[in-house]
């Protein structure tokens, strides 16, 4: 859980108005002025009002929202491709917001690598080439290029395609040449806006197996930004809910789903399919009575899908709960997986 991690990024009031005059407008801001009335009154746009954020190290941190909602804004702000109206960005105690060019520069080079939407490869050049490319920036050696280019060019499943130029290459192999562009450069946070947006779903599905299979051996600061609902719950360890410029709710999936912040998750969260995201941890309750005959075993990180399976398996009604030690850590019932099926 993430909550047993340190905070890699620390966003603190950040706020951004676009505009000509957005400085001037600073005391409006603090005096709460909504986003409609900014814009109405003075033409500026509240693209993201006071947002205070903990991003965990070596963790997948998910942030979500609607077109409008300021995501993709918020995560420009990180390697300060955009700078805050007001407010800070700390990374490993050290303010973004206040360095110099040349600190910003090395900072970019070294502690950051983004993934695109659109790729964003290099026409002209092959695929080993595109993914040395960052390594280039960085004025590596040609052994260090070489070798780290090669490395994650089969890490992604695209040994055999070195020599082949983007166009020769499908939407996803594309991504993986930018994903693997991104973590030849060993950067601590690596950023992912919209990265599986443009993909077929089945293409969308593999590449976020790719991810999660990478992550668990790289264990990176992953700032990964969506839209999509599933998307958000099938790979974050952490998901931020952005509304209009603000943030709303931030928690683990489970959290989300069993204690949404206002109507706005509510109805976010509406049609996701419970059994799928819910963990049996999420739902057990402590042992305090006798175990029923025919209870049956499951780990408290199986999904509420899995107790279901395990349950009619077994034409049982309750199951024990245990760690990974085999330890019982607690008891579901079919009741309590209906409840939380429903709720």
């Amino acid at each position: 859980m993430t909550d047993a991690k340190s905070a890699k990024i620390k966003i603190e009031n950040l706020s951004k108005i676009f505009g000509p005059k957005a400085s001037a407008l600073i005391p409006l801001l603090e005096q709460g002025i909504d986003r409609q009335t900014l814009q109405d009154k003075h033409q500026h746009v509240l693209a993201l009002d006071n947002i205070n954020i903990d991003l965990a190290e070596h963790s997948i941190e998910v942030i979500m929202g609607l077109s409008g909602s300021g995501k993709s804004t918020l995560i420009r702000h990180i390697n300060r491709l955009i700078d805050p109206t007001v407010g800070n960005v700390i990374i490993d105690g050290e303010n973004v917001c206040t360095m110099s060019d040349k600190a910003l520069r090395e900072f970019r080079q070294s502690k950051t690598a983004m993934v695109f939407q659109n790729f964003s490869l290099l026409p002209h050049r092959t695929v080993i080439d595109n993914i040395g490319f960052g390594l280039q920036m960085q004025k590596q050696s040609s052994k260090v290029i070489r070798e780290r280019s090669y490395h994650w060019l089969e890490r992604v499943g695209l040994k055999g395609f070195e020599n082949n130029y983007p166009s020769q290459l499908s939407g996803g192999m594309q991504q993986r040449v930018g994903l693997a562009r991104a973590l030849a450069c060993d950067a601590d946070i690596l950023m992912m806006d919209e990265a599986f947006s443009a993909l077929d779903p089945l293409i969308r599905s593999d590449m976020q197996d790719i991810l999660l299979q990478l992550q668990a051996e790289i264990q990176k600061t992953i700032v990964f930004i969506t839209h999509d609902l599933d998307e958000a719950l099938k790979i974050g360890d952490s998901i931020a809910i952005l509304n209009q410029g603000k943030l709303i709710q931030k928690g683990s999936a489970e959290q989300i789903l069993l204690h949404p912040a206002d109507d706005y998750v509510s109805r976010f969260v509406a049609d996701v399919n419970r059994t799928t995201v819910l963990r049996a941890r999420s739902i057990m309750k402590a042992q305090s009575q006798a175990i029923a005959a025919n209870s049956v075993i499951v780990q408290e990180e199986d999904t509420l899908k899995e107790v279901l399976h395990s349950m009619l398996t077994a034409d049982s009604f309750n199951a024990v709960v245990t760690d990974d030690n085999g330890q019982c850590v607690g008891c579901i019932d079919s009741d309590m997986v209906a409840a939380a099926v429903n709720s």
